[in-house]
């Protein structure tokens, strides 16, 4: 057994994980190069060895479950290139110029996939199961406790910042008769967001967050500030702000991390969400200073694990079709994605905040929704 193998066993033992066991959270070493790997890189080298197929496993969300209860990636000394990844953050993150790459790198890889995965609705973003069955019901039931906390009524003109495929859009136009304003960098989901809002009183634009500079009843961003970055959530609170009427109510649906980073994670941001970084409550609040009054903070980042589970169930049921327009190493890269992300919340390393803010606090006391 080399040093490297030691090392890493030394740390698997005291997450309860054996090499090469025979439960499904044991993980199985196929090249033994995974080792030095993971001890120079982390979680960057454990990612990217799954990917290359140095290691499986049976069940990747109960291993990454069991890693992040024991705070192993707290034990692993950070490298020059985790410190690379800091400063290219702290200088260039999410500038004005990157923000379409970014939708370019994730959201346009196919609307067949998204289809495939997510529910009949396409919401990519965590679903709400207090009295849900189902990952169709899940999602409906997100949107109408988005609509109710908004306190939303017919004839309201409401801003979607970062509207994906138009879904919630649709969801207010329809059962709200409210007129909707989407905007979003990807093209592909501009193209079909349009398609499936016809005939409805939504207008999805390709605009970036930055330029909008016009008045709404309300404002909900559902999944977009991951994508800003630190740097710009000061502008982010202030662009809701000189874009929300006076008396509006503006909702805020992120993941959240118990820490301030400034960089995302290693693996996460090669491969899946390039600048992307999970903002903290202390930066949220600090960037709402002067802008917004915090009438809510809702955490229900406990569902977010099953959204993921159903998400991964239907990817797998789908890669038969999906295979000709994807090779295998993009199977196990989003097998990586969707599993490991369900542990990282059923560890609740991450958690998901809806925030209901308004600007100079509502009048009498805000109701709360759940």
């Amino acid at each position: 057994m080399t040093k490297y193998k030691q090392t890493v066993q030394k740390l698997l033992d005291s997450a309860d994980i054996k090499i090469n066991g025979s439960r499904p959270e044991d993980i199985h070493v196929l090249n033994d190069k995974l080792y030095p790997r993971v001890i120079a890189e982390a979680n960057l080298g454990l990612g990217e060895g799954y990917m290359d197929g140095w290691w499986t496993c049976k069940a990747i969300d109960k291993f990454i479950y069991k890693i992040l209860c024991a705070d192993l990636q707290s034990r692993i000394k950070k490298t020059p290139s985790m410190a690379l990844l800091y400063l290219k953050a702290k200088f260039s993150n999410n500038q004005k110029t990157r923000a379409k790459h970014i939708g370019q790198w994730h959201y346009d890889i196919g609307n067949e996939l998204y289809k495939s995965m997510l529910d009949k609705n396409m919401n990519y973003s965590c679903g709400y199961w207090k009295n849900a069955k189902t990952l169709d019901q899940a999602q409906i039931d997100k949107m109408e406790l988005i609509c109710k906390k908004l306190k939303l009524k017919k004839g309201m003109r409401v801003l979607d910042i970062g509207c994906g495929w138009g879904t919630l859009a649709r969801y207010m136009a329809k059962n709200y008769s409210a007129r909707v304003v989407g905007v979003t960098v990807s093209k592909e989901q501009a193209k079909l967001a349009k398609e499936l809002n016809k005939g409805l009183p939504v207008e999805i634009r390709i605009q970036d967050y930055r330029e909008l500079n016009e008045k709404f009843d309300c404002i909900v961003s559902v999944g977009m500030i991951e994508h800003v970055g630190p740097k710009n959530y000061k502008e982010y609170m202030n662009v809701a702000d000189r874009c929300l009427k006076e008396d509006g109510l503006f909702l805020l649906h992120t993941i959240g991390s118990a820490t301030s980073h400034v960089s995302g994670e290693p693996w996460t941001d090669k491969y899946i969400f390039p600048d992307g970084v999970i903002p903290s409550i202390k930066q949220l609040s600090a960037a709402c200073e002067q802008h917004f009054l915090i009438e809510d903070l809702h955490n229900f980042g406990a569902d977010y694990d099953k959204t993921l589970m159903a998400w991964h169930a239907n990817f797998t049921k789908a890669w038969p079709k999906l295979k000709k327009n994807y090779d295998e190493r993009f199977k196990r890269m989003w097998d990586y994605y969707l599993l490991s992300c369900a542990g990282s919340f059923r560890a609740r390393n991450n958690q998901l905040w809806q925030l209901v803010l308004s600007k100079k606090g509502v009048k009498g006391v805000y109701e709360i929704i759940r």
